[in-house]
Formats: structure tokens, sequence, C-alpha cells
């Protein structure tokens, strides 16, 4: 069966599931396969639950009508979603980068849909299965897509932008994330800017941090939107508030790096003529989630809970805006940071050095990596369970606590100790 007879069966519903575990009625079932499963040995079991069709690849498992035999069922998945896209027709913007991807997405959605019917990557769900389920998430009465791309090798955006065909992006930034599978930070510039060399060759246009020296570079010869040159920024202590045409936009993001993230979504919001006062009132609503950015007062503690992720990049611009507030009895939670290679230790040991050069009563480090760090103050723990079992949960009283570290590290956990 051709990408464009699948089509028309999914133009009857537009739903498509991967998972029976949720299962929607009248969706297309994708039977994706895994290091550790067979989606194929669950066809069956999506009809029965609702789907309308199966897709599997392998054919011992078409025992059915309605179970589809291709391939391979994930290059038909990013098939059908490239073919959806050109369909539709819609703009469509995507941004990668080194940190603040998500939360950068989450603004200029919120921005964007005070204008537009708006469909956004769902969390993190940026990768060669998460853009395609996007993508295909949208309709008919989709008129604006906004598509996060995450990479942690070469040649992977280059692949996604050929599945979602941007005509617009933004890349936050450049920093020392996934240099494992990189290789170098030059790799992770390389790798970044394939959505730059993507829209170069498609006369797409890029938005841009003209403060930042590495975006206009690696920008050059693409049609270039900067940030708006209005805007101010007036306060980060502990929330992000920024001046834009005059008018004060006070958000719910702490850390002076979210200016940034709010500059790009209000700049784009002014270049889609979103009107100043919706991109107010949509910055001003919304409320970060998910371990990113996210004060929590728990009894007498404030805690600003940044768990979801950590690079040696957003490590210390986290320290350095957390060392800017005014608050007292401040203390750092640090956990491990993931997938930086053979630089690993000289990175943890840098981050282990400049937390301890900060104002605060106390430096944990907890990890693998934190616990052979060379520090003078610094109390350090391998794993997060020694961490727990030498804590006094008092010693935590009256004071903004920072929890910072790799997902991996599940950090978060110490909310239910405080």
């Amino acid at each position: 069966m051709t990408i464009q007879e699948i089509y028309q069966l999914y133009s009857n519903h537009c739903l498509v599931d991967t998972d029976t575990r949720s299962i929607r009625k009248h969706t297309i079932f994708f039977a994706l396969k895994g290091d550790n499963f067979n989606g194929n040995l669950f066809a069956e079991e999506a009809l029965k639950k609702g789907a309308k069709y199966a897709i599997v690849d392998e054919a011992k498992y078409q025992t059915n009508k309605n179970i589809i035999l291709v391939d391979n069922v994930l290059t038909c998945l990013q098939n059908l979603a490239t073919y959806h896209r050109q369909v539709l027709g819609i703009p469509i913007l995507s941004l990668t980068g080194s940190n603040g991807k998500t939360t950068t997405k989450e603004l200029i959605n919120v921005v964007l849909s005070k204008k537009y019917k708006t469909i956004a990557t769902k969390g993190n769900l940026n990768n060669h299965i998460g853009v395609p389920l996007t993508l295909l998430s949208m309709d008919t009465t989709t008129e604006f897509g906004v598509v996060e791309m995450g990479a942690n090798h070469l040649k992977e955006i280059e692949f996604l932008c050929n599945i979602a065909k941007p005509n617009f992006g933004y890349i936050t930034n450049f920093g020392k994330a996934h240099i494992e599978g990189f290789g170098s930070i030059e790799g992770v510039i390389k790798g970044k800017s394939e959505l730059l060399d993507y829209l170069r060759n498609t006369n797409g246009k890029v938005f841009i941090n003209p403060d930042d020296e590495l975006q206009l570079k690696q920008s050059e010869g693409i049609h270039s939107i900067p940030f708006n040159d209005s805007l101010v920024d007036l306060n980060t202590n502990p929330f992000v508030s920024l001046s834009y045409k005059n008018l004060e936009i006070k958000s719910q993001l702490t850390g002076g790096y979210n200016y940034t993230n709010i500059a790009a979504a209000i700049s784009i919001g002014n270049y889609f003529e979103i009107s100043t006062t919706d991109i107010k009132e949509a910055i001003e609503n919304y409320t970060p989630t998910n371990n990113r950015s996210q004060i929590i007062q728990k009894e007498s503690c404030k805690i600003i809970l940044d768990a979801y992720n950590a690079n040696p990049s957003s490590m210390q611009v986290a320290l350095k805006s957390f060392d800017n507030l005014n608050d007292k009895n401040k203390i750092l939670v640090l956990g491990d940071m993931f997938e930086l290679g053979e630089i690993a230790a000289e990175e943890h040991q840098h981050i282990a050095k400049l937390s301890e050069s900060l104002n605060g009563k106390q430096v944990y480090l907890i990890g693998e990596n934190f616990s052979k760090t060379n520090t003078k103050k610094a109390l350090k723990f391998e794993r997060f369970s020694d961490f727990i079992q030498s804590i006094n949960s008092k010693g935590f009283d009256n004071s903004t606590i920072l929890i910072k570290g790799s997902r991996g590290m599940a950090l978060e956990r110490l909310l239910d100790y405080l």
C-alpha cells in the first residue's frame, strides 16, 4: 500500500497511536519496534481496543484485513507525517538548541495561540518518532505548527528537518550538551546548525538573538529576523520581568537565562503580528511545569526546581542566576550531568569549583561524577540514597534551595523529604 493510500485512510479521522495502552477509537496503530519491544505483537489487540487499522512490518502479523503490511513501520510513520505536512501547507517553525528548547517552545506556542490555532510539540517529544507524531496531531483546522527538534549526534537535525520541512527556525544557543554523541563543542555547533543549513537551502527564515555572535555567524546567508530592539531586561530577582514597547511584562519564570527565551517568544509573536497586550497576557499567564524553573514553596523552604535536565552550559547560567538572588540562606543541591563523554570529569570539577565560590550556606553534590571531584566545603554523595540518609531536613528550613541535575538523577525526589 502506498503512502498516498495510507493517507486516505488516515485523513478520515486524523488519528495515530503507537501504544495500545492509550488507543483511541478509529485511530491507526503504528506497530513500532524498540530495543526491548515489538509493536507487531500488539496489532490485533489495537484493533480490539478500537483502532481502525494497524500498520505492521512482519508478514506473520498480518492476520486481519485491517492490518496493513509495510516494509518498515517507522519509515512509514515518518513518510506519512511529511506527506501530511505538505498537504496542510501551513507555516511551521522548528527550534533546537542546547538549552531552553522546551521552555522556549512553550512560550512561542502560548504567544502564537493568541491569534492562530497552533499545534506544538508535546513535552519533549522531539526525536525521530516525536516529530512525526507532532505533525500528525495537526489537522485541517491547524493554522501554525511549532516543532521542537532534539539531537545527540550529527545528521539528526537534518533528518528531522526533512520530515517537518520548516519555513522558520530558531536555535536557542550552542552549548556543551550531548558531547558524548557530538564528539566536541564544534560537533554541537555543526549539528544544531543543520537547521540553518536546511533553511538556507530552502529560502526559509531564521530568528536570531543579535547579542549571540555565534548565532549571527552561523546564520549568514539566511533571511534573518533579529529580536525586537524595544526589549529591555528589567529584573530577574527571582522572576524575569522585561519591558516590551514600554509595557512591563512580569513572567513566572526564574533565572536570567529565561530572559532570552522570553525575548525569542516576544520577537516571534511581534513578527507574526500578535498584539502587544496579547503577548503580555500570554507570557504572564505561562506557568512552568515538569521540573523546569519551577518555584515551589514548601513549609519554610523556597525551592527552585530545575531538575529536568542539565549540562555544563545550563548548569553554569543557573548557578550564576541563583547567586544573584538576594535571598538569605541559599542551598545548592546539584546532580550529575550526563552524556559528556571524555570531558565529564573536567566539567564536573569546573561546576563543583564554581558552586563553592557562590554565596550559600551549603553545597550538596550528588552522583558518580560529582563524588569524584576535589572540593573544600561541598558535601559529596555517590548515590541519592546516601544523600537522603545523611541529611537532616531541619537543615533546609528557612532556605532558598536550587535543585538541578540531569533527568536521570531524578532530584525532584528530594521534595518528599523536605
